[in-house]
């Protein structure tokens, strides 16, 4: 499976799960998951039932990883597609004091990269939450 350019470019990669990718947006601004599950479908409910379920288990791993790290106000669940047709579901930590609050985190000017070493501290905290996965 081939990550679209556009996911590529705006995210760092976390980790390899079963059943997806999952992947951090690179604005540090709000905290941001997205998990790229492999399949050639656009629309989760056009996979098999299984599946779905699979990556449900997947997106509720990572909205308690979430929860726990960053202690989010709100939690933030949704897969969009307008503008990436790849199947991906965004899973958003929102909080009362983040610089978007209470808008959507689309098409927001202001922006701040991660540095390298607060993605390490987060692949290893995700890593420390759920040693199964893979590199």
């Amino acid at each position: 499976m081939k990550l679209d350019d556009r996911l590529q470019a705006d995210c760092k990669l976390i980790c390899e799960l079963e059943e997806s990718i999952l992947l951090l947006m690179n604005n540090s601004l709000v905290d941001w998951f997205i998990l790229v599950p492999r399949c050639e479908e656009i629309e989760l409910t056009s996979l098999p039932f299984a599946q779905q379920t699979a990556i449900l288990k997947e997106i509720n791993l990572v909205s308690q990883f979430l929860q726990q790290k960053f202690v989010p106000d709100k939690l933030n669940i949704a897969a969009l597609g307008n503008v990436v047709s790849q199947l991906h579901i965004h899973i958003i930590g929102r909080k009362h004091s983040d610089p978007y609050w209470p808008a959507p985190v689309w098409g927001q000017a202001e922006k701040q990269a991660y540095t390298d070493a607060e993605v390490t501290d987060i692949k290893q905290a995700f890593h420390e939450f759920y040693p199964a996965q893979s590199s």
